[in-house]
Order: structure tokens, then sequence, then C-alpha cells
């Protein structure tokens, strides 16, 4: 349970990246009232728990169902995640400002808890990824099984703590680190992305080539 939660938590915290999506969420949020926005904090930390815990559960087998197999995900994965993190790691104020045009109308809106706020903004297609690739790794035995999804779980739960934490203090956190400090903790996101990627992306190819080169 403790290695699944330690296998886990880095990485989806690392591309949903709470610290840096908080000052997003400020500006997306800033023609609201305070309050308003600590209630929007609190539902998109609930709905970013349900698409968590959805991809964790159930990814594996969304896999199955359309004949995908795990190194064929872990290779394409760990590819888009390893571009993805660079990318960010080169230029992440290109990536803040694309998440800021996304949400520029979530002021205006009525509820936009869901969307954009939590899908596509704080739980985008690269989060489930990496959720769904984290599930393909499920041991094989039951009661491994059972501490496996409890440890990714939990994983899911402290990251939507921290999403709740983070968004309802973007004031705080605007003063404290500043554009600059969400920057650096930005690119060091990144770094930890990337060498997640590049690992995933190891895996799938030695799950390819070692039965080529043991029937050798």
């Amino acid at each position: 349970m403790l290695s699944a939660f330690l296998l886990a938590f880095p990485a989806l915290f690392s591309i949903v990246n709470p610290i840096a999506g908080a000052f997003i969420f400020r500006e997306a949020t800033a023609e609201r009232q305070h309050e308003e926005r600590i209630r929007l904090a609190g539902r998109v930390a609930f709905y970013s728990l349900l698409v968590l815990l959805i991809a964790l559960w159930t990814g594996s087998y969304v896999l199955s169902f359309f004949g995908i197999s795990l190194a064929a995900l872990r290779l394409a994965g760990g590819l888009v995640l390893s571009l993805f993190a660079w990318n960010l790691l080169s230029a992440p104020e290109q990536r803040e400002a694309r998440k800021e045009k996304e949400a520029a109308r979530a002021g205006e809106a009525e509820d936009v808890a869901f969307f954009p706020l939590t899908l596509p903004f704080t739980t985008g297609p690269g989060t489930i990824s990496v959720a769904i690739a984290l599930s393909s790794g499920r041991p094989a035995s039951q009661t491994n099984w059972l501490d496996f999804f409890a440890g990714v779980s939990l994983a899911a739960v402290v990251l939507a703590f921290i999403i709740w934490i983070a968004y309802r203090s973007t004031d705080q956190l605007s003063r404290f680190l500043g554009r600059g400090g969400s920057r650096v903790v930005t690119r060091l996101s990144a770094f930890l992305l990337l060498c997640i990627g590049v690992q995933i992306l190891i895996t799938g190819v030695t799950d390819v080539l070692g039965p080529l080169l043991a029937n050798r």
C-alpha cells in the first residue's frame, strides 16, 4: 500500500501541479467574491477526486475492452509524458498562458466547477493517462491488488486535499511565492515528471523487447 502511494502520488502531483494551477484559478475567478471562490475550490477538488478515482479503478478495464496492451500504453504514455514534461520544463509560461486563455470565460459563467476548472483545467487528458497507466500496473494477487488500489486511492485523496487547500489559498500563495516562485515550482515538477515519463518509456521498451530477446 505504501509503495503504491509513493508511486502514484509524485506522478499525479507532478502533472496536476496544484500550486501553479492555483495562480491560474485565481485569475479565472478574479471577478467572484472570496466566499464563492472558496466554494468553487471545494467543488473542483471533489470533482478532481472523482475523475482520478474513476481513471484509477476502471482505466485498465477500458484498455482490456479496446484490446490495448500494457506495453503499448507504457510506450505511448511514456513518450507523451516525456514530451509534455520537456515542453513544460522549457517554457512553462506558454503553458500557463494557454491555460489562462482556456479558463478566461470562467469568471462569467455560472457553473464552472466541473468544466473548465476541473476538466480539462485541473485534471486533463494527461492526468487521466497517468492514472490509467498506474492502474494497469496492479499486481496479480488479490491481496496485493487491494493494497495497491488502497494506496493509489489514498494518493488521489491526498492530491484532492492539496488542490482544495491550494485553490482556496490563492491569495496567500500569490503573496508568498509570487510569479517567480510559481515558475520554480513548475520547473521542478516538470523535471520530476520527465524522469517518470522516461522510466515508463523504458519499462514499455523492456516489455516489448524482453520476450523477443529471450526467444533468440
